[in-house]
């Protein structure tokens, strides 16, 4: 199936579907220069690297290779195309060191790192992700007695009932949407989102791009997510 994404994205990239999808006239093949080279937005909940805090305060950072979402970039390199990853960083980076960070990691990794707030991240991840939409996709629900090693009945009914997992997911996805924008060359690039944790990314997308393809693999488990709240939404 992995290979399968890659050969339709590749298909995609060809010279007769460029620009988030769209057909491109013969006039804009004949004028491209330089800086008209395709580029792709590989986006994943987290950046492909390693990041910590060294002795004088400062950070530091490193390409975590055995990252499956950088080993993708493998099968693009060969197609000579460009490639930004957006994501999130391993570390909580504070308020006032976002921007230099965010600086560093585009000008030597050509990543942009998303900030989201510690109990939006929380409550995303910990929460909506891992607690509720990955048993779900992986049909271990919360009456089965081998879910009590995986993760908290209790915290399931309470993300269920205060809708803060549903809030939290929407509003991660909204931070993401908001940073490709800062991105994006809506004329050129185009955007591959990966996983479960971006399932609102695309509608996002669309809403401020109207001109966009979406390359989509069957999710079969979604069957399981019509208990939730936001079921229509994803």
């Amino acid at each position: 199936m992995q290979r399968g994404s890659f050969q339709n994205l590749q298909d995609l990239l060809s010279p007769a579907n460029q620009g988030l999808g769209l057909p491109s006239d013969s006039s804009d093949q004949e004028s491209e220069g330089p800086d008209s080279t395709k580029r792709i937005l590989l986006i994943q909940n987290q950046l492909p690297l390693k990041c910590w805090l060294k002795e004088d305060g400062d950070w530091d950072y490193e390409w975590d290779k055995d990252s499956l979402f950088y080993q993708s970039k493998a099968a693009l390199v060969e197609s000579n195309q460009q490639v930004m990853y957006v994501g999130q960083l391993g570390a909580d980076i504070p308020s006032d060191q976002q921007d230099r960070v965010s600086a560093e990691l585009m000008s030597r990794f050509t990543c942009a790192p998303v900030f989201l707030p510690t109990a939006v991240k929380d409550r995303f991840y910990k929460g909506m992700c891992k607690q509720i939409m990955w048993p779900l996709f992986h049909y271990i629900l919360p009456l089965s007695p081998q879910s009590q090693a995986r993760y908290d009945p209790n915290l399931w009914q309470c993300l269920i009932n205060v809708r803060w997992g549903r809030q939290a997911y929407i509003a991660a996805n909204k931070k993401f949407a908001d940073r490709v924008v800062e991105v994006i060359n809506p004329d050129k690039d185009f955007i591959w989102a990966h996983d479960y944790h971006l399932l609102l990314l695309p509608t996002l997308l669309r809403k401020r791009f109207h001109t966009v393809s979406f390359l989509c693999l069957a999710l079969r488990a979604v069957i399981r997510a019509r208990p939730l709240t936001c079921c229509e939404a994803l």
